[in-house]
């Protein structure tokens, strides 16, 4: 229901104590040391703690209406993916990366969402408060990465949103 969003969050830090695939590990494996707790909890409740593996369930709590549950459908050294399942309020995937850049680590976090059903919709696309609640989580998390490497962030986060046509998805499917 409603449009598809593509959106992309990028940062990249200076001085990080280590390199991309330490920190997409330890990020992966434990996503609540890079999610603000305050807003967001993983609970697991499929998989091994510990470890990001395809098939691993994750429950996220949020404040409010929010939790929804996602599934991992991809991991390598330096990304990790997720897609949602029945009962959260979008209908999506999320990818976290992170890439080594000349003693840098750039961090990207990139989605592909639409509302899951009718409240989402009103939620994100009329009243706006799920949106912005999507978006400050997803830069907050981008900034206590970055704290947490130890580095410092260059020229902040920026953030690229766009509405994917119906054209464009049936060209890409």
């Amino acid at each position: 229901m409603g449009p598809l969003l593509h959106r992309r969050y990028s940062v990249v830090v200076d001085g990080v104590g280590g390199d991309a695939a330490a920190l997409m590990s330890r990020f992966s494996a434990h996503p609540n040391y890079g999610v603000p707790d305050d807003v967001a909890t993983f609970v697991k409740t499929r998989g091994v703690d510990g470890t990001a593996a395809v098939g691993d369930e994750f429950s996220i709590r949020m404040p409010g209406p929010w939790n929804g549950p996602v599934r991992v459908i991809g991991t390598t050294a330096t990304t990790w993916r997720l897609a949602t399942l029945d009962g959260h309020l979008e209908a999506g995937q999320i990818e976290f990366r992170a890439r080594d850049e000349g003693g840098a680590v750039a961090l990207e976090i990139e989605s592909w969402a639409r509302p899951g059903d009718v409240l989402s919709h009103v939620l994100y696309n009329i009243v706006g408060l799920a949106r912005e609640v999507q978006l400050n989580l997803w830069i907050e998390t981008l900034l206590r990465l970055a704290h947490r490497s130890g580095g410092d962030v260059r020229d902040g986060v920026h953030v690229d949103t766009r509405h994917v046509s119906a054209t464009e998805v049936v060209a890409a499917g």
